[in-house]
């Protein structure tokens, strides 16, 4: 009796152990805001037409909240003829291309020469349950673009002008507990924050943050850890701001303690003291040791969590976690960038933030598999240009292995430009991923004067007070003065950058590429006619004067000299805007490694060839050459064998050995038919590829990258379509309109066929799309599937006129 009494003593005490645990976790609360949006168009030229916003005898920022309100941001606003969206959400994406719109922006119908269309209003009601009284409550935007305006319950929180900057508000005071709460948000694109695609609106995540009055301040912890080689243990530093939202003074001890992937805890420090006085935040720093660190690399991406315990009297009032990872980074003037101790190529790449289909609205599970495209190319590298990040792509790259240089937009030493440095920095700190910090890019105005040379000087300087664990940079597009005040000297494009002569001249710099042209043109397009205007050819098969693979010059550059830490490609995917040097109806750039869907052009296997150890043969072009009968045509091989062997029609061209990090080209006059290359290793052949002449187009193929998703509202599954003659071979030529129809509960989020100048849509305009219909690009297209948040068997199903039918089933299922 005594045993089981014993037991079920042991059973009760756990069972309340877990209960208070859970009862301490449940203090902090992070709820994703993403449904249940009304949206509609306001006026930037117009306040009549913009809801009458800030017109009311007592406007918004004439009294805090004034019973004269009658715009949207009050609460008895009638919205009912408003737009349902979800979030992340860009209006632009919906929007027409005209010729007269902005040539840096797509040619997309906002900016001030579109007041109708260039301002967007949101809301959305909450409820707060009336035992959330006590709590700190607050709202935090990931990012809206641009010049946004935010009110809740009618009062006015405040603007944030950037359209990359994380805005958090507190709004405990505001609440109505037990009741209905507004949001509202007033976004305006009029203008252009950068020289490339930005969309419009609530574009990241939205959050309700709750925590106890005594907890944790937003991004209140900054964890690093001191390692020297041999890495066999590692001190870890822990700073961390506490914030008292209360109005009485309190005390309150501050734990730390370190889990390894597991959950196990593998370190802890002595608790910290702090007297906090009403509405005062106060700071501690605590270290522990680690021994034995499993450190953060690129090939074996390992995170820790430290979670940091906030009590008041001895009760728990939050618990806050901090993924994070550790590693020994260094820029060397000799050895180049080195990973824990190890020189390492940066192999990388620049990205904007955009994608055909869902434009800058990119949901998390399109960025996760934007990243897998990039590593399969072997990257290992990413450049965020030109703006911080959005934080789960952060969050990506981190469990990813992909190492970052994380940019703030622009450069400056005022009250302005450093508090978004400081937003940026305070934020994204705790990522192992970024290596980097860059303060601006290509700054023309500075990068030539004495200015230059003080204002990157003293943005260093700042950058090193708010994280001394990283350097930073600035890239640098040809100037001599700005570059004299960097930690690491940035350099875009070698051939407007003497770096070889610049680098005699200073030893002691430590330099990267940190843009470098990847001479790409449009996916499948050999020849450039004026039939197909908005589409060029690659320059690296020597359409312009003087160049020729040109994409090899800057990896044989950097991968020659050890005291470079490597390149960054521009860039990774095209994106919207910047068409250069064509102009509409092209609307994209189209210097991608892949093309706006991701599909990869012929370059990639370039990289693939040198950037990776797996066998690689890749011939081009296509061999549906229609119309060039007869003519000469220079066949490619991107290969890493040591000899590749052509034919072409049964006739042997010749056995050529591949020089490093180069290319083959040999000369046939095209006719129909066959193209064999066969790749050897050591004299042994191990590779063959063949490409021919296809029959017409007769069916299509689809193929999704995940047949299983998570029935949240969130999840997704991106969809190839290829276009196939009878046999199943690709057509490389075929532009068929395709036709779909989805089955089941879910929607189609958007659709894309990476031609650059198409100028259809996209993107669905009603929220919840089941059909849709969009051509194939040179034999490919792509379906955007989004799941519901009930269990489905989704069925997408692919029509198009004289072809066989396709279909795809995809499940979704309870998280």
């Amino acid at each position: 009796m005594r045993k089981i009494q014993k037991r079920q003593w042991i059973m009760l005490c756990v069972m309340c152990l877990v209960c208070i645990t859970a009862s301490a976790q449940r203090v902090r609360e992070k709820t994703r805001l993403d449904e249940g949006w009304r949206f509609s168009f306001g006026h930037a030229a117009d306040p009549r037409k913009d809801f009458g916003c800030g017109t009311e005898y007592f406007n918004y920022l004439t009294k805090a909240n004034s019973i004269h309100n009658e715009g949207p941001y009050a609460m008895k606003f009638d919205d009912s003829r408003w737009q349902e969206v979800s979030i992340p959400h860009d209006w632009v994406a919906t929007l027409p291309f005209a010729p007269g719109a902005s040539h840096s922006h797509g040619y997309k119908t906002v900016g001030y020469k579109y007041p109708e269309t260039s301002v967007g209003w949101y809301r959305k009601v909450i409820t707060i349950p009336a035992a959330d009284l006590g709590k700190r409550i607050a709202l935090q935007f990931d990012g809206i673009f641009r010049d946004a305006r935010v009110w809740f319950n009618g009062f006015y929180m405040g603007t944030e002008p950037s359209g990359y900057a994380t805005q958090v508000y507190d709004v405990t005071e505001y609440v109505n507990y037990g009741g209905e709460n507004l949001i509202c948000v007033r976004a305006d694109a009029t203008l252009e924050e950068g020289w490339f695609y930005e969309g419009a609106g609530i574009y990241r995540d939205v959050w309700l943050l709750k925590s106890a009055a005594v907890s944790v301040a937003p991004f209140g912890t900054f964890v690093h850890a001191d390692l020297k080689a041999p890495y066999d243990k590692a001190t870890v530093t822990i700073e961390t701001e506490v914030h008292n939202h209360a109005l009485q003074a309190t005390a309150c001890t501050v734990e730390q303690r370190l889990l390894d992937a597991d959950g196990r805890e593998v370190g802890k420090a002595d608790a910290a003291s702090l007297k906090l006085e009403a509405k005062q935040t106060l700071s501690c720093r605590q270290t522990m040791t680690l021994s034995s660190p499993r450190l953060w690399s690129t090939i074996d991406p390992y995170l820790y969590k430290v979670e940091t315990t906030v009590r008041v009297g001895g009760q728990v009032t939050d618990v806050y976690e901090t993924t994070t990872g550790f590693r020994d980074i260094a820029f060397d003037a000799e050895r180049g960038f080195l990973l824990n101790g190890q020189p390492l190529k940066l192999k990388g790449v620049n990205m904007h933030q955009d994608h055909a289909g869902v434009g800058a609205a990119i949901p998390d599970a399109l960025q996760a598999w934007r990243i897998r495209q990039l590593k399969q190319l072997g990257c290992n590298a990413y450049r965020a240009s030109h703006n911080p990040m959005t934080p789960v792509l952060l969050d990506i790259c981190d469990r990813e292995g992909i190492l970052v240089i994380e940019e703030n937009r622009l450069a400056g030493i005022n009250t302005e430009h450093l508090r978004l440095l400081e937003s940026m920095i305070r934020r994204d700190r705790n990522h192992p991923s970024i290596i980097l910090w860059s303060d601006g890019n290509e700054e023309w105005g500075l990068e030539n004067t004495v200015q230059g040379t003080r204002v990157a000087a003293a943005m260093r300087e700042y950058t090193r007070r708010l994280d001394p664990t990283r350097p930073s940079t600035m890239a640098n597009a040809g100037g001599t003065q700005l570059v004299k005040g960097l930690d690491v000297v940035g350099f875009n494009y070698i051939v407007q950058n003497d770096v070889d002569n610049r680098k005699r001249q200073n030893p002691a710099w430590k330099i990267v590429g940190t843009e470098e042209t990847t001479g790409c043109g449009t996916r499948g397009v050999y020849f450039n006619t004026k039939e197909q205007p908005g589409h060029m050819a690659s320059m690296n098969r020597g359409t312009e004067p003087g160049i020729l693979n040109v994409i090899a010059r800057g990896w044989q550059f950097y991968a020659e000299r050890p005291w470079a830490a490597g390149l960054f490609y521009w860039t990774g995917f095209d994106y919207r805007g910047e068409p250069n040097p064509l102009s509409y109806p092209a609307h994209d750039s189209e210097f991608g490694i892949l093309d706006y869907c991701g599909f990869p052009k012929d370059e990639a296997w370039y990289l693939r060839s040198w950037w990776t150890d797996e066998p690689v043969l890749h011939i081009f072009p296509h061999w549906n050459l229609q119309g060039h009968e007869d003519e000469e045509v220079e066949l490619w091989a991107y290969s890493n064998c040591d000899e590749v062997e052509l034919s072409v029609n049964g006739k042997k061209l010749g056995r050529q050995t591949m020089p490093k990090n180069g290319h083959l080209s040999w000369k046939a006059i095209y006719q129909p038919g066959k193209v064999v290359a066969t790749g050897y290793k050591n004299g042994k052949r191990i590779l063959t590829e063949t490409i021919e002449t296809t029959k017409p187009a007769a069916k299509t193929a689809l193929k999704a990258d995940r047949l299983q998703l998570t029935a949240d509202g969130r999840d997704l599954s991106i969809v190839t379509i290829e276009v196939q003659d009878a046999k199943g071979r690709l057509v490389p030529d075929a532009c068929p309109m395709l036709n779909f129809t989805l089955e089941g509960d879910g929607r189609i989020l958007g659709a894309g066929n990476g031609d650059p100048a198409y100028l259809g849509e996209d993107h669905p305009k009603e929220k919840d799309c089941h059909a849709f219909s969009i051509p194939a690009f040179n034999g490919l297209a792509q379906v955007i599937v989004q799941s519901a948040r009930t269990p489905s068997v989704l069925m997408l199903h692919c029509s198009s006129e004289g072809l066989k039918e396709s279909v795809v089933s995809i499940t979704t299922e309870q998280p």
